[in-house]
């Protein structure tokens, strides 16, 4: 079996993200989405929009996300748009709230603990994305690359729920009281991960994470711990798990 290649700049510019994207050698086509985090209110770690805006302006792409399953203003629709606009992101593109009219299921084959992954419904108007990462620590992941910004990323609030619970619940009231081991949760990312490349189709999807501004704590914390990491670079491949 080829070893998956993992592209790597220390430059992060706009420039280096568009020539690490064309590195790549493959072109997303149709409708492109690019998955990011819109970062939680009172954060300041998550990507900035001029970083990102001219690979997203290339593309021809739709910023998307999904609503979150813990207490926060962006476990709202209405209040997640206004973080989107406080945060910059109308001003670089469109974007689009995938679970804003509601989710649905994808099938997840052969999954350790989940046989369905629920997804914002939009997910189904993309023919490709881009997995636009900001790579940091995370709580429960102990890290957030590609894999956390397409599993958890790209599941609904309910979706959000039943990944955390290793398919115990898909309301977001009752996700802490129902948190499984640890590798149950992390098994169900994958499982969720499984489910979305299989939906979108493998060779549609590519991955990129941006490491800076590292913080041991996850884009969705409203008060992150200031980061103590000098920045890394740009890494970009048609592999997530190589990538992260």
């Amino acid at each position: 079996m080829e070893k998956s290649k993992v592209y790597f700049t220390k430059e992060i510019t706009p420039e280096s993200l568009i020539k690490i994207y064309e590195a790549l050698g493959k072109d997303l086509k149709g409708k492109v989405a690019v998955k990011i985090s819109t970062g939680e209110p009172g954060g300041h770690n998550f990507l900035n929009p001029n970083l990102i805006k001219d690979l997203v302006t290339k593309l021809n792409s739709t910023i998307v996300e999904c609503n979150t399953a813990y207490s926060g203003r962006r476990s709202s629709t209405e209040e997640h748009w206004k973080a989107i606009k406080e945060h910059g992101f109308l001003d670089i593109a469109k974007v689009d709230i995938m679970d804003e009219e509601g989710d649905m299921p994808i099938p997840v084959e052969n999954g350790f603990h989940l046989k369905e992954n629920y997804v914002g419904a939009h997910l189904k108007n993309y023919d490709s994305m881009l997995m636009l990462s900001h790579f940091k620590g995370h709580a429960m992941g102990g890290f957030g690359g590609a894999l956390k910004n397409m599993s958890i990323g790209i599941g609904s609030s309910n979706g959000k729920a039943w990944i955390h619970t290793a398919a115990k619940t898909k309301n977001p009231a009752e996700l802490w009281d129902n948190l499984p081991e640890q590798d149950d949760f992390l098994e169900s990312m994958a499982d969720a991960c499984k489910g979305v490349m299989d939906f979108m189709g493998r060779d549609n999807i590519l991955y990129i994470n941006l490491a800076n501004n590292l913080s041991v704590d996850c884009d969705c914390d409203s008060n992150p711990h200031a980061p103590e990491m000098a920045d890394l670079g740009i890494f970009a491949s048609t592999d997530p798990v190589a990538l992260d």
